[in-house]
């Protein structure tokens, strides 16, 4: 295929290909233009748009990184004496300068390649930011905290300690999990499989929020849960607490169980903003 293709269109013809684009210089070509363009921030997996979800997935750029995974062999990496790592060749650790305007704390903390990091985020180490990740300005990764594959992360948004944000390849998900502006994600918080949090919203150390996850509005009094076109959506603003909710049939009625379930207790006001003054000087 000619080079005059589009990128997308390069991406698409040698992703196609399968084993048959090991080893092609062309498909290398596009590969690493693509993991350039998520570098930059000029090519994103998820992007804002007019839709009823407000995002537009851009499921190219997935299989352009299962490419580059493909096209990589191992390497030896790092050094030899010191920190020394085996890995795709396509994927090496990115490395950052003084003028980039990230903050790296040192402690084992990775960026892999292929990640898009803006000025003003701090990363607490150790953390991970994986391929195709989106991290926008003043965002703090906090320590064991994951940024999963093409997930996207809005501005000022903290994640706690040991807060995990799923990707697309592991599991493998159609959806990129969507974390907008201005979000605190609690300690030991799971966020998986697509779920969209809006603006503001705060979800409370231990939240765990999936696809198949039922949020419990007790404001609104309303149930929101993911539909065959829509991933789980929590509103802006709401402030997510770890729940149950009893199980009121079979054995699990008989034994009293229940099963977790996310609720919603209370929409961001003037005191949860005072709750979150510190943000600002841990930044």
């Amino acid at each position: 295929m000619s080079l005059d293709g589009t990128l997308q269109e390069r991406i698409e013809h040698w992703f196609a290909q399968g084993a048959a684009a090991i080893g092609n210089k062309e498909a290398e070509t596009a590969f690493l233009e693509l993991r350039q363009g998520l570098e930059t921030g000029e090519l994103r997996s998820a992007e804002p748009d007019d839709s009823a979800l407000k995002w537009r997935v851009n499921a190219w750029i997935k299989r352009g990184i299962l490419l580059g995974f493909r096209l990589g062999a191992l390497a030896q990496m790092g050094s030899t004496e010191g920190l020394s790592f085996v890995d795709k060749a396509t994927y090496p650790a990115r490395r950052f300068a003084v003028e980039d305007g990230v903050r790296v704390v040192p402690g084992g903390s990775s960026v892999r390649a292929g990640a898009y990091v803006s000025k003003g985020v701090v990363v607490m180490p150790p953390a991970y930011v994986n391929v195709g990740a989106y991290v926008d300005e003043g965002t703090m990764v906090d320590s064991h905290a994951l940024v999963g594959s093409c997930a996207q992360i809005g501005k000022m948004v903290h994640l706690s300690a040991a807060a995990q944000i799923g990707g697309v390849l592991e599991p493998v998900n159609a959806s990129p999990v969507i974390i907008e502006d201005d979000v605190l994600v609690g300690g030991n918080t799971g966020v998986y499989e697509g779920t969209v949090v809006r603006k503001r919203a705060v979800l409370a150390a231990g939240t765990v929020l999936t696809r198949g996850t039922p949020v419990y509005d007790l404001v609104r009094g309303e149930i929101y849960k993911a539909t065959a076109e829509m991933p789980l959506v929590i509103p802006e603003g709401a402030v997510v607490v770890p729940g149950s909710r009893a199980v009121n049939k079979g054995k699990g009625q008989e034994w009293g169980l229940s099963i977790s379930a996310p609720v919603i207790v209370k929409y961001r006001d003037e005191k949860t903003e005072l709750s979150l003054v510190l943000e600002d000087v841990l930044r």
